[in-house]
C-alpha cells in the first residue's frame, strides 16, 4: 500500500555491563534495524536503573551534563559529572566511588568511603539545586553512607573526641556525631534513592554479607564491616537499617535514609518519569528494551522490567535484546516480553562475544526489524 507511515520504534535498552555503555547498545541496534526498514523513524532512549550509565541516560534525554572533580573511593582524584534540569540533579554514585573508579581496580573492601559522593551533592547544593535524585549501584566501599556525610558536613568522633577516619571499618570506633556543621542546603533540599535492591542494612541479607564480598572482602572482613555498620546504625538510626534499600551501595541506602531524608523508589521508574518516557511511547509500533543478562534479577526491577511495564500499559509490543537469556519462554511471557534476541545465539563463545557485542548487536536489530517490522 502506498504511503503508508514509517514504523516508529523505541530503543530503549540498559548498559551491557563491561561490554557497551546504553547509548552505545542503542547505536548498534538501531543500524541494524536501519538495514532492513531504512526509513523507520527510532527513538534513542538509553535507560538506567540508577547504577552504572544513570547520568549519561539523563544527558541524553537533554538535561545539562554538569562536570566535577571529586575523589574516588580511595582518595584519588576522579573527574565525572552529575546532570541537572531546573532545581533537580541526577547524582551517579557508580560515576565517583565506584568500582570502576578504585585505581589499578585494587579492591580496598575496609577503607574505601563514599566521601566524593557527599562532594558531588555538596556541588550541586552549592548551584542551587534543591532535588536530588541519588543513583546508587556498583559502589567500592561498605561505609555505610558515612563518607558521604561526612563531606556533607558531619562529624563522626571516637571515644577520645577524634574524627574517625573514613572507610566502612573504621565505623566501629565511632562514639557519637556533630550535625552542628552539615551544609546548611540540606534544610531545604529532598533525596530520591535510585536503586534496584531492597536489602536491609544488616543480617544475612544485609550490605555486608551480601554485596561486601563483591568488593573484594574475604568472610573475616566481612564480620568486620557488619558490626562496625551495627555500630553505626546505632548511633544514627537504629529503625532505618531495617528499610527496604537501607543496604544499597554498601549502606549510602541507610544514610541517605537516616540523615538525609531519602525516600527510596525503584530506580527504573525514577528514570522513565524523570526522562518522561511515558511520552516517547506515543505512536510507537514497537518497543525494544535490554541488557546485558536477562535472569531472574531482571524481574525483579531492573531496568528492562520497568520499561517492558511502561509499554505493555501503553499498549505497546515489547522485545529483549541481552547478550544471554536464562528466563524461559513461559517467564519471559508473563513478564510481558514477545521475543528475546541474544548475542549467544549468534556468538555461544561469551569472550569473542562480549569482544564483538556491537556488531552482532546489529545483526539482532536486523533480526527483530524482519520479524516484527513488516506489514
Amino acid at each position: 500500500m502506498a504511503n503508508e507511515a514509517p514504523w516508529r520504534v523505541v530503543v530503549a535498552p540498559d548498559k551491557f555491563k563491561g561490554s557497551l555503555t546504553a547509548p552505545q547498545v542503542v547505536e548498534a541496534l538501531a543500524g541494524g534495524i536501519a538495514r532492513v526498514v531504512p526509513d523507520a523513524e527510532v527513538r534513542r532512549v538509553p535507560v538506567a536503573d540508577g547504577g552504572d550509565g544513570t547520568v549519561d541516560a539523563f544527558v541524553t534525554a537533554g538535561w545539562e551534563r554538569v562536570p566535577v572533580r571529586a575523589e574516588g573511593p580511595t582518595g584519588a582524584p576522579v573527574d565525572t559529572a552529575y546532570a541537572v534540569r531546573g532545581d533537580t540533579a541526577v547524582i551517579e554514585l557508580a560515576a565517583v566511588v565506584g568500582l570502576t573508579k578504585l585505581p589499578g581496580g585494587q579492591p580496598d573492601p575496609m577503607s574505601a568511603s563514599t566521601y566524593g559522593l557527599g562532594q558531588v551533592i555538596g556541588h550541586a547544593l552549592d548551584r542551587g539545586v534543591r532535588s536530588i535524585v541519588l543513583g546508587v549501584g556498583g559502589s567500592a566501599s561498605s561505609d555505610g553512607g558515612a563518607g558521604m556525610l561526612q563531606a556533607l558536613g558531619l562529624r563522626i568522633l571516637d571515644a577520645a573526641g577524634a574524627e574517625v577516619p573514613r572507610g566502612g571499618a573504621a565505623l566501629a570506633r565511632a562514639a557519637r556525631v556533630d550535625r552542628s556543621a552539615l551544609h546548611p542546603a540540606l534544610n531545604d533540599a529532598s533525596f530520591v534513592l535510585a536503586s534496584d535492591v531492597d536489602n536491609p542494612l544488616l543480617g544475612s541479607d544485609g550490605a555486608a554479607a551480601v554485596f561486601a564480598p563483591q568488593k573484594g572482602a574475604d568472610p573475616e572482613q566481612c564480620a568486620t564491616l557488619e558490626a562496625a555498620l551495627a555500630a553505626w546504625a546505632k548511633l544514627i538510626d537504629p529503625a532505618a537499617a531495617d528499610r527496604p534499600g537501607a543496604g544499597a551501595a554498601g549502606g549510602t541506602g541507610f544514610g541517605a535514609m537516616a540523615v538525609l531524608g531519602a525516600v527510596e523508589r525503584s530506580g527504573i521508574d525514577v528514570v522513565l518519569d524523570l526522562i518522561d518516557f511515558r511520552s516517547r511511547l506515543e505512536g510507537a509500533d514497537l518497543v525494544v528494551t535490554g541488557e546485558g543478562s536477562l535472569d531472574e534479577q531482571t524481574l525483579r526491577g531492573k531496568a528492562p522490567a520497568g520499561v517492558c511495564e511502561a509499554a505493555r500499559a501503553a499498549g505497546l509490543p515489547v522485545v529483549a535484546v541481552a547478550g544471554r537469556c536464562l528466563l524461559g519462554e513461559d517467564e519471559l511471557r508473563t513478564a510481558g516480553f514477545a521475543a528475546a534476541y541474544t548475542l549467544a545465539d549468534l556468538e555461544p563463545d561469551p569472550d569473542r562475544s562480549i569482544a564483538h557485542a556491537a556488531p552482532l548487536l546489529e545483526q539482532l536489530g536486523a533480526q527483530l526489524a524482519l520479524r516484527h517490522l513488516q506489514r
